[in-house]
Order: C-alpha cells, then sequence, then structure tokens
C-alpha cells in the first residue's frame, strides 16, 4: 500500500473532512496554531496495528490537513541541517543504500503497537538501515486506551526499542497522535510518564516524543513536565520555514514537515523529517554525548 493511499484510508477512519490544500499557518514558538485551539477527540478509531507517525493527525487537526500538491512543493528546511524520513511496512521493501545516497541521514522506523503487535518489516528496515550507515531509531505507536505506559515501554524495549552507542542507533520515540483515549490530561500526563520512566530504566536513554500541537495540547493540556527529559519530534505539515510547537516545550528537535515526500530507494510517498542542528549534533543525540 503506498503512503499516500495509507493516509486516505486513515482519514476516511477517524471522519475527518480534508481540505487539500490548506496549509497551516505557522506561529510563534509555543503558540498553538487556530486549529489546535479546538479539542481533540477523546477517542480513537485507528485500528490495531494500523498506526504509524500521522496517522491520526487528520483527525487531531480537525481535517486542517496539508498535503502539498506536488513534490515541487514539499520544502527541504534548513537544508544544511541533516534530512531524515520515517517509515513503517506501508512503505514496502526500501533500497536503504539508494537512500543513503539520496541524502538521507537519519530514518526512525516503526517497531511496536501496544503490547502485542510488531511491524512486520521493522527487522530487515533496521537492519538493512543500519548497514548502509543511515543512523536511525525505532519508535513505539502509543495505545494509551489498551495498557500502561510501562507495559508498552517494556514490549517496546524488548522488541526493538533498545539501544547501545554504536554511532548509528537513536533513541527510541513515543508517538502520541489519534486523539485522547478517553484519558483526561493529568491520566494522559501519568501514563506519558510511566512510559518515559520505564524506558529509560530499561535503556538509559530518555524516549524522543513526537506529537503535534493540536494532541498535546488538548490531551494534555499543554503539560510542561516533559521538556527538560525528552526530544521534542514535532508534527507539523506545512511549507513554512518553521514548525509551530506544542504548549510546554521551548523549542523542536525533530521535524515532520510532509507527508508526501520522494526519496529514491523508497516506492511512493515518504514522510520528510528535519533534525535541528548539525550533523555532529545528531551523531551526539545517537550516542549520547555532550
Amino acid at each position: 500500500m503506498l503512503p499516500r493511499t495509507r493516509n486516505l484510508m486513515a482519514i476516511a477512519a477517524v471522519g475527518a473532512s480534508v481540505a487539500l490544500a490548506t496549509t497551516l499557518s505557522a506561529g510563534p514558538a509555543g503558540a498553538a496554531p487556530a486549529t489546535a485551539q479546538a479539542k481533540v477527540s477523546q477517542g480513537n478509531n485507528i485500528p490495531l496495528g494500523q498506526g504509524y507517525m500521522g496517522a491520526g493527525y487528520a483527525q487531531d487537526t480537525k481535517g486542517q490537513l496539508a498535503v502539498p500538491a506536488g513534490d515541487d512543493l514539499v520544502m527541504s528546511p534548513d537544508a544544511s541541517y541533516p534530512a531524515g524520513i520515517d517509515v513503517s511496512h506501508y512503505q514496502g521493501s526500501i533500497n536503504w543504500s539508494s537512500v543513503k545516497s539520496a541524502g538521507i541521514q537519519f530514518a526512525y522506523i516503526k517497531a511496536t503497537e501496544s503490547t502485542d503487535y510488531k511491524d512486520p518489516n521493522f527487522n530487515a528496515n533496521y537492519l538493512n538501515a543500519y548497514n548502509a550507515k543511515v543512523i536511525r531509531g525505532a519508535y513505539h505507536f502509543a495505545r494509551p486506551d489498551l495498557s500502561s505506559g510501562a507495559a508498552q515501554a517494556t514490549y517496546f524495549a524488548t522488541h526493538g526499542g533498545a539501544w547501545s552507542a554504536d554511532n548509528l542507533t537513536l533513541p527510541g520515540m513515543l508517538d502520541l497522535e489519534g486523539g485522547c483515549y478517553g484519558k483526561s490530561a493529568s491520566a494522559m500526563q501519568s501514563w506519558i510518564l510511566d512510559f518515559y520512566n520505564t524506558y529509560k530504566s530499561k535503556t538509559t536513554r530518555d524516549v524522543v516524543i513526537y506529537t503535534s500541537p493540536s494532541w498535546w495540547n488538548s490531551c494534555t493540556g499543554g503539560w510542561g513536565g516533559m521538556s527538560a527529559k525528552s526530544p521534542l519530534w514535532v508534527a507539523h505539515w506545512t511549507t513554512a520555514a518553521s514548525p509551530t510547537i506544542p504548549s510546554g516545550f521551548p523549542f523542536w528537535t525533530f521535524w515532520q514537515y510532509s507527508d508526501s515526500g520522494s526519496v529514491s530507494g523508497i516506492s511512493g510517498a515518504v514522510d520528510r523529517d528535519r533534525f535541528s542542528a548539525s550533523a555532529a549534533r545528531l551523531l551526539a543525540l545517537a550516542n549520547n554525548t555532550p
């Protein structure tokens, strides 16, 4: 299944009304865009196993989904900083040597979801990205409605989310999106902290948090409790020069700026990402060095 088909199916599942030509406007750091002011759904309609980075974006941003009409409109922000992608089994077989030759320096790869689902392409993607010298990390699609943060962090850490200082492994990432899963802001804060503490106890690393301003501001109340612990990966699909970030975070570390990029070695569209600093700082994050 091509990523664009993947996205349209997810949008249909949550009943979002998508305006393809609409682009989210960027605002000052920490300020939520107009679409982020509305409450995110308390429910979740993403079937188990079908989560991926961006699966809940249409739902969480209330239909204000920015999908560039063509690759000529897909911006490459801060081109001097490392370029990245994020993938799952939806991308099919990937030629990671071609991806590396295309200038991609890092990738996050879906590993797990809940406590009983592992992405069927994870093992191949994770090994082949390593062999191609792409700095890569694993991610877990959160399902706070199904089990505790500790249980899901344990499953993640033992099914792909482990870490080692080998110049090619980034800390694991927690993907938070797709409605508030019936939890209050305080309950969601507790769930996230439970995941963080357990993951760190098993890997020594601070988990990266992926989310959108809409989701974080609604589902955690704009909580600032993770800003000193977890690097922020902000989802904001836009051609603006910088993303809007959730309340509670002073800055972003990774930015998913498009779901419709084109990269050699991957058939169809792929999410495009950017690191916020130099390649040396990306390597320092991977190896947990100053």
